[in-house]
């Protein structure tokens, strides 16, 4: 997703109401006009953490967010999801050569284990083409320092506006990467895309297959930021859409019984700001953890309460009936 410094569009999903039990901070909501209580979310960090990505080593929690302040990547950890202590060294101090060394325009990093060490792919503005694409770095440590791997971008379709939003998902030892081409960028259409890739996610292995693209009233003109897990035997695709730069942000999900879809959507928002009684505005960018009890939860970034221009990062509980998330 975009910078701090760039506003941008995100994604949507349908919320119902029931009340999210969350330990931490509450962003306390009023009630709907329907008279059903909103859905609740806590805020876990009260500083600007747009775009976040969760991966787990041992007993701590690694998240890492678009740049801030001195860093291409920001990075923080926890032990419950609920407290975190922001990492001052940036876990990826040089992107690679082929990117434009410019901190504003790093975003959205994925981290994973590969099994000899941890892989991140990040978005960063392409030289050649100009455009924003997916790049890879390794380290042997979730702390990182991650060293730009391969002479260029993983993934750059120039000529569809390049690629940015990258997601790992992985089933019968194959490993996917999920990424949205950024058409929005030159008025081309946009459209999130699952393609497969080496095990250690410096490699494409395969074409890429389209998933899910804009249709519905609230999604705007684009869908991004995707999130891939299975859940009850179901793949469920969950992403941002509409502007990500205000309140009109959005995460929804879609629903398939193949990888490669078909995908169906839910007809409403999973996260909104009205969803959430107006307590987080433009709720999106999320990503789906496994909490130390086992339970599932989703982080997201939401702009401050008090107007000022930060991405908030706030945690909610995911509840999961036959494939259908629900907050």
């Amino acid at each position: 997703m975009f910078p701090t410094a760039v506003r941008r569009f995100g994604r949507s999903a349908a919320v119902t109401a029931a009340g999210v039990l969350v330990t931490g901070l509450l962003a306390a909501a009023p009630a709907g006009a329907d008279g059903t209580a909103p859905a609740r979310a806590a805020l876990v960090l009260d500083r600007d953490f747009p775009d976040p990505d969760v991966v787990k080593e041992g007993r701590t929690y690694h998240a890492y967010a678009t740049n801030g302040g001195a860093a291409n990547i920001q990075h923080a950890t926890s032990t419950d999801l609920v407290h975190w202590t922001p990492v001052d060294t940036d876990p990826l101090p040089r992107p690679g050569d082929w990117a434009e060394p410019t901190r504003s325009l790093v975003w959205a990093p994925e981290v994973f284990a590969n099994g000899r060490g941890f892989t991140m792919h990040y978005t960063a503005r392409d030289r050649a083409s100009g455009r924003q694409c997916i790049g890879v770095a390794l380290s042997p440590s979730p702390d990182g320092p991650f060293r730009p791997a391969g002479p260029g971008p993983l993934v750059c379709p120039a000529d569809q506006g390049g690629a940015i939003d990258a997601a790992s998902f992985t089933e019968g030892g194959r490993r996917y990467l999920l990424w949205k081409n950024d058409g929005n960028c030159c008025g081309l259409p946009t459209r999130i895309h699952l393609q497969p890739v080496s095990w250690d996610g410096t490699r494409t292995t395969g074409d890429p297959v389209p998933l899910i693209g804009p249709g519905l009233p609230w999604e705007g003109q684009l869908v991004e930021a995707p999130t891939l897990v299975r859940r009850d035997g179901r793949y469920v695709l969950l992403y941002s859409a509409d502007s990500y730069a205000d309140h009109r942000y959005k995460t929804g999900y879609a629903v398939a019984d193949s990888l490669t879809g078909p995908y169906v959507k839910a007809p409403e928002p999973l996260l909104s700001t009205d969803s959430l009684g107006g307590a987080v505005r433009g709720p999106g960018g999320q990503d789906v953890v496994t909490g130390p009890d086992g339970t599932d939860r989703i982080l997201f970034h939401g702009w401050s309460p008090d107007g000022s221009d930060r991405r908030l990062l706030y945690s909610a509980g995911l509840d999961f009936t036959d494939g259908v998330p629900r907050v």
